[in-house]
């Protein structure tokens, strides 16, 4: 498998065992059928309300109460639920439960299915395990009785002329975006509605010369909801007898006082036949101002950073002339705040499970002092509405070529259901059942206030989540929807809720940006992926958009949000995928980025289901070719690194990954190099039983015996062996850290990543450290 195929993945947690109370009760849904019960019937008017009724600690006694709101007799009724992994159902009684994996269906007894309007009824079941239930439906609908909700469309842009003449007035307008989709959209001239058109442009004819019009624009969803009006535009049309041209071109525009965060742009008037009223100033593609002179002061901006602008002329009656040509300028400084380099580290959400490395381990190993950003990952794409997914929590499936693994995955009891003692939290309080945030990222909330300077990003995508990057990035709608989704969820803070948390701005301030995990666009990766040969330029277009709406965000709370991407080690990917280069004008996805975590190992290695290099040892990191290498492309950090530089990406956009896990072979001859690019036998045994192959750093070191640990100084790689037929493990340790490090200092690059941080427990983080001080 080639480079940027690898293992990254979003890991199914161990599984925990409980001792059912009467489990022979309990029956899979395979062995109900022949059973049978009365149909369902819809569920306006019912409603199922849950109540844990005891609770011992390891187990608890829940009732649900089934109860009729209608006016109608209910005939039979069925109660569906989540549970989270860890809590299930033993004996049970007056209803008839079944299960699929966590998922738990109640139908009714023959002698209480019929419930009168305002009565109720109630069945219960004795439960292990601490969850509560999610997802309640009764009778395939909401359990609280209220309908789900089709949100209207939000207001369109103001509309705006593109062309005049003394009878026509052509409009355009900004889109309107809406959580199903924009059906069409009603242009209103004055209060009546002169056209219905599907796109975001109309010609209004039929007009009288020389005369002032007013318009708006309406959007209609699928489900024809309209939204709010667009602001108003009182356009003019042109004098009898002809058309009114359009602006011509600003002068390209010049910058003036820059410095870190802010710079001046000024640029020479463009001309008209009746006069120019305003200008638009475009970074990057976004209107991000609409000026009446000649000069434009741009602030909020990011150190180290290149930016375009365009700048475009709008005259009396609104219409819109051709954009200047493009400036590109790049802010000064670089570095966090006192010139640090940036140590970025990422969190995943699962390693509270088995590896039980929590936010609070990273404050007790120090590492939280050291970091400079934080990726949590990962979140998940919804694969129905093609949006940012959480509220949901559901394991990946076992098997890692599964098309389908992720589909639907992801784990909000992690991410901020889960409760946390005094003794696990970083701030030394206990979660309480009733507030609306708690799990990792209330912890990260904690871990943020401890250490102001700390940024946090959220992840999205990942090796197994990947596969609906492509439909998301597809068109400018499904951009637009997915960008504002995630906006929406992790900016904003507005998370689902479920367990009795979530709601409306409670994540809110959390998260200072979004890293973009896309692995890989236009190449292979996870079997089942979504591949299309437009990848590379949607990619850059979904990049364009989130810049564009975080940085509208970013205007209503005064602050720069962070955009960066998980980049890959292989050319051939980065040629098919990603476009790094600004050539004339044309932006690149570094345009909008704020810089890129590069892939700096996963080289080589043995995944759990031998699918990758089972049959060869080889480095997984090595900062040099080794010319001993025998594989037909020979990896190093150097070839990869220089590879961007060569495209022309700044350095200080680049921070450089480093792996905190080892990748490990067994039954490796010893070739007289003490095992290294040699004959061997699959993967080794890993740190858990379904991640073969790899070991976290400090559980490498701790549990492998007989491992003696060698240093390759021409490739400044580091690996051990057990000797002759026994296991190879590829891994960085403070030796090629401290190599590593000052090497890309004295390339100038960003700083170091780190994938991730459960796998140390202080020695690598401080090797990291002391190496970009």
């Amino acid at each position: 498998m080639a480079i940027g195929t690898v293992r990254r993945t979003k890991r199914t947690k161990p599984g925990k065992r409980f001792i059912a109370i009467c489990a022979s009760l309990l029956l899979p849904l395979a062995a109900m059928v022949g059973l049978s019960a009365a149909p369902a019937q819809a569920a306006a008017g019912a409603t199922a309300t849950f109540a844990k009724t005891s609770d011992w600690g390891g187990g608890f006694q829940g009732e649900w109460t089934i109860k009729n709101t209608g006016t109608t007799a209910v005939t039979a009724w069925t109660v569906e639920w989540d549970f989270p992994a860890g809590t299930s159902v033993g004996a049970y009684w007056d209803a008839l439960i079944t299960s699929s994996g966590t998922h738990y269906t109640a139908k009714n007894r023959t002698y209480n299915g019929s419930v009168a309007p305002g009565a109720s009824v109630k069945f219960g079941f004795v439960g292990s395990g601490p969850g509560s239930p999610s997802g309640c439906k009764i009778n395939g609908g909401p359990c609280d009785g209220v309908p789900p909700t089709d949100n209207p469309p939000s207001a369109p842009g103001q509309p705006s002329a593109t062309a005049t003449t003394s009878t026509s007035i052509s409009l355009s307008w900004g889109a309107a975006t809406d959580d199903h989709g924009v059906k069409n959209y009603d242009v209103y001239r004055g209060t009546s509605v002169v056209a219905t058109v599907t796109g975001t442009a109309y010609t209004d004819t039929g007009l009288s010369a020389d005369t002032a019009y007013t318009y708006k624009i309406v959007a209609r969803d699928s489900i024809d909801q309209t939204g709010p009006a667009s602001p108003t535009a009182t356009l003019r049309t042109a004098p009898g007898g002809g058309t009114d041209t359009p602006p011509t071109a600003p002068g390209t525009p010049t910058a003036s006082s820059v410095n870190d965060t802010s710079l001046t742009l000024n640029w020479t008037a463009a001309t008209d036949d009746h006069g120019v009223k305003n200008y638009d100033v475009l970074r990057g593609g976004s209107k991000i101002a609409t000026v009446t002179g000649t000069t434009y002061n741009d602030t909020g901006l990011t150190a180290n950073t290149t930016y375009t602008y365009t700048v475009v002329a709008r005259d009396t009656i609104d219409q819109t002339g051709p954009a200047s040509a493009p400036l590109t300028v790049k802010t000064t400084g670089g570095g966090t705040p006192g010139g640090e380099y940036f140590r970025v580290g990422y969190f995943v959400q699962w390693g509270i499970y088995g590896r039980a490395y929590t936010m609070k381990s990273l404050d007790t190993t120090g590492a939280a002092a050291k970091l400079t950003h934080i990726n949590y990952s990962f979140s998940n794409i919804d694969p129905v509405n093609l949006t940012c997914l959480n509220g949901v929590t559901k394991a990946t499936t076992p098997g890692p070529q599964d098309p389908n693994q992720g589909d639907g995955a992801g784990d909000s009891w992690a991410d901020y259901e889960k409760g946390f003692s005094a003794g696990e939290s970083v701030n030394g309080t206990t979660d309480t059942w009733d507030q609306p945030l708690a799990g990792n990222f209330n912890q990260l909330k904690q871990l943020k206030a401890k250490y102001p300077k700390l940024k946090a990003l959220i992840s999205v995508g990942g090796w197994t989540y990947s596969r609906y990057f492509s439909d998301v990035a597809k068109t400018d709608a499904s951009r637009q929807k997915f960008a504002k989704s995630c906006v929406d969820m992790y900016l904003k803070g507005n998370l689902p809720v479920t367990g009795g948390r979530g709601g409306n701005g409670v994540a809110a301030g959390i998260f200072d940006g979004f890293d973009l995990d896309w692995e890989w666009p236009g190449a292979e990766g996870h079997a089942g992926n979504h591949i299309s040969a437009d990848d590379k330029n949607n990619l850059t277009l979904l990049m364009a958009e989130f810049r564009k709406q975080m940085d509208a965000y970013g205007q209503t709370t005064g602050k720069h949000y962070l955009l960066t991407a998980f980049t890959p080690a292989d050319p051939g990917k980065l040629d098919v995928g990603w476009d790094i280069t600004t050539r004339d004008g044309t932006p690149s996805v570094f345009d909008y980025m704020d810089y890129a975590n590069v892939q700096g190992y996963d080289f080589h290695g043995s995944g759990s289901d031998n699918s990758w290099e089972p049959n060869r040892t080889g480095d997984q990191g090595n900062l040099y070719q080794d010319a001993g290498d025998p594989y037909p492309t020979k990896f190093s950090v150097e070839t990869t690194v220089n590879y961007y530089l060569n495209q022309g990406v700044d350095p200080r956009k680049l921070a450089l990954g480093l792996a905190f896990y080892g990748r490990g072979w067994q039954g490796v001859t010893d070739g007289g190099a003490h095992g290294e690019w040699q004959d061997a036998h699959g993967a080794a045994p890993g740190q858990f039983p379904e991640e073969s192959g790899t070991r976290g750093y400090s559980n490498l070191m701790s549990s492998v015996p007989n491992l003696t640990v060698y240093h390759d100084e021409q490739s400044v790689s580091t690996y051990g062996f057990t000797g002759n037929n026994g296991q190879w493990w590829t891994f960085d340790d403070a030796w090629s850290i401290g190599k590593k490090t000052a090497w890309l200092r004295s390339k100038n690059l960003l700083g170091a990543m780190i994938w991730e941080m459960s796998g140390d427990t202080g020695v690598l983080m401080t090797a990291v450290d002391n190496g970009l001080k």
